[in-house]
């Protein structure tokens, strides 16, 4: 276990420095910062000296490791465009997209991973068969497309939910979250059902085909003849090996909806890091795209590192191999 885990952070500390040193590049040749942190009336001296006062007259591996040195004290530096320190900027979206990734997550677990089992144990009937056919309605259709539509539909010709924005927010322990309220609850709605409607489909479709592999293995007619009951049989033993593979893509799934939920943020104003990342790139804002690069390494590594454990955990084939 602990040569497993080792070689596992090593990894994950070589993916992290890699994706540093992306960043660099970044800051080094996306533009020169110092042309978009001084007036246009700044003398060379003005501009030399900011220069000298940024380090960026160092050499260049200089100027990575004091960049890494930075960045592991949480130091992203100043943000062009908004003036403030880019940690703060991220510590304030992210709550948001925390919460409205893990809402999105949770449904689409709580109602894929039934909808995959009664698509696996009834193929045949019409409720699985219609299931089937709207998983790939959700899997093919665009997610801000998603989006448009269910607030034209709820927020709009029926005014039931709010259409952007996060609702009313309060302060628990540090951290703001809008779940405590119903505003907050209303107008998180919308945004994680858009988010999560992928996610849904696909994992109701990966356990069905799990599932169905699993029911034709030899161990599962060997417990039917035994006389176990179908309850026994198909939870017992199907689903929990059915679990090992989904677990796994769920996990990862997980760190995509985090990373990657820019469009849902954009399209109802979530006022999450995804919506922030946006409005970096529109207006070249350089070290905020760079902490957000970072940022999404970092939750990718951890989610897989997670996954990879309790695998490793689970499965006992990897311990025997392991050992």
């Amino acid at each position: 276990m602990l040569s497993f885990l080792f070689r596992r952070l090593v990894q994950s500390a070589f993916v992290l420095l890699v994706v540093a040193l992306l960043s660099f590049i970044m800051f080094r040749y996306l533009g020169d910062p110092v042309a978009q942190l001084v007036n246009e009336d700044a003398t060379y001296a003005d501009r030399l000296a900011l220069r000298n006062q940024m380090g960026l007259d160092e050499p260049i591996w200089v100027q990575f490791a004091h960049f890494v040195g930075r960045v592991l004290q949480g130091n992203f530096g100043l943000s062009y465009q908004m003036g403030q320190p880019v940690s703060r900027l991220l510590a304030d979206r992210l709550p948001a997209s925390i919460e409205l990734s893990l809402v999105a997550f949770g449904i689409s677990l709580v109602l894929g991973i039934p909808m995959g089992i009664y698509a696996s144990l009834k193929p045949n009937s019409f409720g699985a068969r219609a299931m089937m056919i709207l998983s790939l309605v959700g899997i093919s259709l665009p997610t801000f497309f998603i989006g448009i539509m269910l607030i034209l539909y709820f927020g709009v010709e029926l005014g039931w939910l709010p259409t952007f924005g996060r609702g009313q927010v309060v302060n628990v322990l540090g951290w703001p979250t809008g779940l405590l309220t119903v505003s907050g609850l209303q107008s998180i709605i919308l945004p994680a059902i858009t988010l999560g409607l992928f996610q849904l489909t696909f994992i109701m479709r990966l356990v069905r085909a799990e599932m169905l592999e699993i029911l034709k293995t030899d161990y599962i007619k060997f417990a039917k003849a035994r006389g176990l009951s179908a309850r026994k049989v198909y939870f017992g033993h199907a689903l929990k090996n059915t679990m090992i593979p989904v677990m796994t893509i769920a996990g990862l799934q997980l760190g995509s909806i985090i990373a990657f939920g820019i469009i849902t943020e954009s399209v109802f104003q979530w006022p999450g890091i995804g919506l922030l990342f946006l409005q970096a790139v529109s207006t070249v804002d350089i070290p905020v795209i760079s902490a957000y690069l970072l940022l999404v390494a970092v939750i990718f590594v951890t989610v897989n590192l997670i996954v990879d454990i309790l695998y490793f955990l689970i499965d006992p084939r990897l311990r025997v191999n392991a050992s």
